[in-house]
Parts: structure tokens; sequence; C-alpha cells
């Protein structure tokens, strides 16, 4: 790993949160959504290059029964270095210590994503559905 770069567990400003989106390819969001959503947001994990945003995810929910992974985006230019897989281990970790039993953790996976989430527990909610959860 490369010694510039830094994790903090907060999410990003709703500019450089929408350029990183869609420079990996997920959709943007509306500048309203993105400062209202990244605010309630229960747990952020984002990772800098410098000052240069090129990695990110969080944790949505109610915070008891129901959570849900999303905004797991590497900037392109830096992916195959593990990132997706460190953002993913510090959400877990959060999960992990805020869940409660029969807490129900989901997300929307796209290929090839998927085999990154089947790593940390998750599976397929249904035979033909890409949409996954780990129960708690």
């Amino acid at each position: 790993m490369n010694d510039n770069f830094t994790i903090i567990n907060e999410p990003p400003n709703p500019k450089k949160y929408n350029d990183l989106r869609l420079e990996g390819g997920i959709s943007g969001k509306s500048q309203e959504a993105a400062v209202v959503g990244l605010k309630n947001s229960l747990f952020a994990v984002s990772i800098y290059d410098k000052t240069t945003l090129i990695g990110m995810g969080r944790v949505i929910g109610d915070g008891g029964a129901f959570f849900q992974i999303v905004d797991i985006v590497v900037k392109p230019s830096y992916q195959g270095r593990g990132l997706g897989k460190m953002i993913m281990k510090e959400l877990m970790k959060y999960l992990d210590e805020h869940t409660y039993s029969g807490s129900y953790v989901s997300l929307i996976a796209d290929d090839p994503a998927n085999k990154l989430y089947e790593q940390f527990g998750f599976r397929y909610t249904y035979p033909r559905s890409h949409g996954m959860c780990r129960m708690y």
C-alpha cells in the first residue's frame, strides 16, 4: 500500500462524492441528495491519495434492524490494488461492532464485484437476483 493513502471514517464532500461515483461508472446524485444522504450515513470510509478521493463506501440504515452497504467505488486508475477489499474490511468491522442478533445487512452487487462481497459472507437472496445479504 502506498504510504500516501489516508483512510478516514467520514464521507467525502458532495462534489468529490459525485465525481468519484461518475468516474467509477455508477450513477451520480443531485447535489441536494448527496448533501442529505452523506450527512445521514451511519458509517463511511473514504480513501485519499493526498487530497484526491480514490475510494469510498458507506453503511446506511436504521442502526438496529436494517443496514445497507452502498457507494463502494474505487477510482479506475487505482483499481486492482486491494482498495475495494480494504473498504469492505472497514465497513465489516463497523457492522460487526454495531449490529444485533437478527440484524439484516444487504447490498446490491454489480458483476464482478459480487466476488468481493462473497469473501465477506454475503450470498444471493434469490437464485436469479443480484441482491445479496448477510444475517447477524
